[in-house]
């Protein structure tokens, strides 16, 4: 999901440059609401590519794949950009109609998904996941753009209101991802639950699975000002999430999405690298650790020497640490909301 934020600034530039572009997007089922929040986009296609890949004789009999195929070839584009740079994507790409563009064998996320394409643009790998689709864009469009401005194009109205009313105001931490390595621990989140709470917030904690849902109710245990939500759609999480007074939270989609909204918020880093793929906007704040192995990239934490828990590169981003930066960070909007302020009504 955090990909598919990333790519939404991109959007946002090409119709600066070019006013009447729009664009339709193909892209994983799961995440399916999230193209439609720009107003640039009319058609999203969900593909299934994962789940018809378990078994592609029933998927076949469903009818599904014949379908999709049916929609994505009715017109044909001007362009047809593939800003993954995966096999995957690259695959969609091939199936639609028109010339098809997208990185060179050196910028490409999986090499070989090039040969794809009829065209091929080089963009540097060792720069944020953002600055490398904004690039792809405008290379493929040929227009150009202000890299220092970042603007995700979306308002609050695209993820409509919320569905339910919480108490104000409100912190949400984000605990859920996908990776083991990017876990920050229980323990910790209950911590700086106690924390927010004792300071007059109500925290709110959104999941996706079962095993994130209990790890919700955990968190939350013997904490009358603390949320657990319930099962909600992506648009009904941001909805809430973008209404926040702030967010903590790991390298995961909700938190991309925090950053979209220009939520503050205070985001942790181990295995990953801010650098490369941390959350962009208004009000971010990395909180990366020192420890020996970070910006590993593995999904599991392999650090072999004695360590309280694992991951360990996340032992020193103590939950007085990261409640101390979001009190920083919140004084610091505050401050920066009443400049803005003063300076309107001069």
């Amino acid at each position: 999901m955090g990909d598919l934020v990333h790519t939404l600034p991109a959007l946002t530039d090409a119709a600066r440059a070019i006013p009447d572009i729009r664009f339709d997007w193909v892209v994983d089922e799961s995440f399916a609401e999230v193209p439609a929040w720009h107003p640039r986009v009319e058609r999203v296609f969900p593909s299934a590519f994962r789940r018809w890949n378990k078994n592609w004789l029933r998927s076949l009999k469903s009818g599904e794949p014949q379908q999709f195929l049916k929609q994505l070839r009715r017109r044909k584009y001007d362009r047809i950009i593939d800003v993954q740079g995966e096999f995957k994507s690259a695959l969609a790409a091939l199936l639609a109609r028109g010339p098809r563009r997208g990185y060179d064998s050196r910028a490409a996320h999986e090499w070989g998904a090039h040969l794809l394409y009829q065209k091929h643009f080089f963009v540097p790998k060792g720069i944020h996941s953002i600055q490398r689709m904004r690039q792809l864009l405008s290379q493929v469009l040929d227009y150009e753009y202000d890299p220092d401005q970042v603007d995700y194009g979306l308002e609050q109205s695209v993820v409509g209101p919320p569905p339910l009313n919480l108490p104000q105001p409100y912190l949400v931490f984000v605990h859920s991802t996908s990776w083991p390595s990017k876990v920050w621990p229980e323990h910790y989140w209950q911590t700086l639950t106690e924390r927010a709470i004792a300071a007059g917030f109500t925290v709110v904690l959104p999941w996706g699975d079962e095993a994130e849902r209990h790890r919700s109710i955990k968190i939350a245990a013997q904490q009358k000002d603390a949320v657990v939500l319930p099962q909600l759609s992506i648009s009904e999480k941001a909805s809430i999430i973008a209404r926040a007074q702030a967010t903590v939270g790991l390298d995961t989609g909700l938190s991309h999405i925090a950053a979209a909204f220009a939520v503050p918020s205070v985001t942790l880093y181990g295995a990953t690298d801010p650098l490369l793929v941390g959350a962009t906007g208004k009000h971010q704040v990395h909180l990366a650790s020192e420890f020996e192995c970070i910006k590993c990239h593995e999904k599991n934490c392999s650090y072999e020497k004695p360590a309280a828990f694992k991951p360990a590169c996340f032992i020193e981003l103590t939950p007085e640490k990261v409640w101390q930066t979001l009190q920083e960070l919140l004084t610091t909007k505050t401050d920066w909301a009443l400049t803005e302020k003063a300076l309107a009504r001069v």
